[in-house]
């Protein structure tokens, strides 16, 4: 009885903060809103079976309305978010991760051109190698972001995307598991990226970036591929500027031969010249300030800013990339 109890206090707070948020927005509750999405994936196309199955026992979670609206500020450089983003166990974890599927990352690299210590990277730094991707049920979180409103129109074609891929056979709606935002699977891609470039690698029918380690690193080597990888280039190098340098030069918007960049000053961490290939341009790139780290950053930070457009989170996966590559 206590636990009826409970559980019946639980929904009451529930409807509650429902009715409240929609009543302080001027919108519908969540539940009349709901049914207005099936109707709009109905004229989108998916079929009435897929919008029965997909929009079975939805939830409104106010967790990722809290998310959303209260993501943290955080004052970071790169020398402090650096070792909390790749410890020393992820690198050793992404070393095992290599060797173990090195026979299929290898496949993976040669057929989409992306050298597969990147493709481990990635997926280490997205979510640890698989270990945690999500438990909001992507549908319900995707219903929840839209009616939140602050990016309605965009949760809503994610949402209608997340259907197609229902639709489709790909997944069934109870597994499609993922983050507060919608991001899907070991490769956290949105609908839209799956749509775009997710994978079945392992000729099964279905593209399953949640459990099948085929698709899950094709789909995100295909991505890269697409965004304009190049597989005989790395991502960048920490390098060294003159004093007084002249920082109206950085940015990813200047791009220069690395000749270039050395005539004016710039060298490896080290102290060393920098390489000599004349078919490699670069940007220089301060994500903090002079004292900080300093980046040159090659195409392929262009692509890995593709995928999250943050400097830091390319420097995670270059980092990692390159310590997995060193330990193998």
């Amino acid at each position: 009885m206590l636990r009826i109890i409970k559980t019946c206090l639980a929904a009451a707070a529930l409807s509650f903060t429902v009715s409240a948020y929609a009543l302080a927005e001027d919108k519908p509750d969540y539940e009349t809103y709901v049914e207005q999405l099936k109707q709009e994936a109905l004229e989108h196309g998916i079929s009435q079976d897929g919008v029965d199955r997909a929009f079975t026992d939805m939830t409104f979670y106010e967790r990722a309305v809290s998310a959303d609206r209260n993501q943290p500020e955080r004052v970071l450089t790169l020398d402090t978010y650096l070792p909390r983003a790749v410890p020393d166990w992820k690198v050793q974890q992404g070393i095992e991760k290599y060797n173990e599927h090195r026979e299929l990352l290898e496949a993976v690299g040669e057929e989409f051109g992306v050298q597969p210590r990147f493709i481990v990277a990635l997926w280490g730094i997205e979510t640890n190698y698989g270990g945690y991707t999500g438990n909001y049920r992507v549908i319900s979180a995707l219903a929840t972001m839209a009616y939140e409103g602050r990016r309605e129109e965009f949760f809503k074609r994610q949402l209608m995307q997340a259907l197609e891929i229902v639709d489709a056979g790909h997944i069934e709606p109870e597994q499609m598991r993922g983050s507060w935002a919608g991001a899907m699977g070991q490769t956290q891609f949105m609908p839209s990226s799956f749509l775009s470039y997710a994978i079945d690698f392992d000729g099964d029918g279905k593209i399953d970036i949640w459990n099948s380690y085929p698709d899950v690193f094709a789909s995100a080597a295909n991505y890269l591929s697409n965004v304009g990888w190049k597989d005989d280039v790395t991502w960048g190098r920490q390098v060294r500027i003159p004093d007084n340098f002249d920082t109206e030069l950085t940015g990813l918007d200047t791009k220069k031969p690395l000749a270039e960049w050395q005539e004016l000053g710039i060298r490896r961490y080290d102290g060393s010249d920098l390489p000599t290939r004349d078919d490699i341009t670069a940007s220089l790139i301060i994500p903090d300030d002079e004292q900080g780290r300093i980046y040159l950053a090659y195409s392929n930070w262009d692509a890995l800013m593709r995928w999250n457009r943050s400097s830091y989170f390319v420097v995670a996966v270059g980092h990692l990339a390159d310590r997995i590559q060193l330990g193998r």
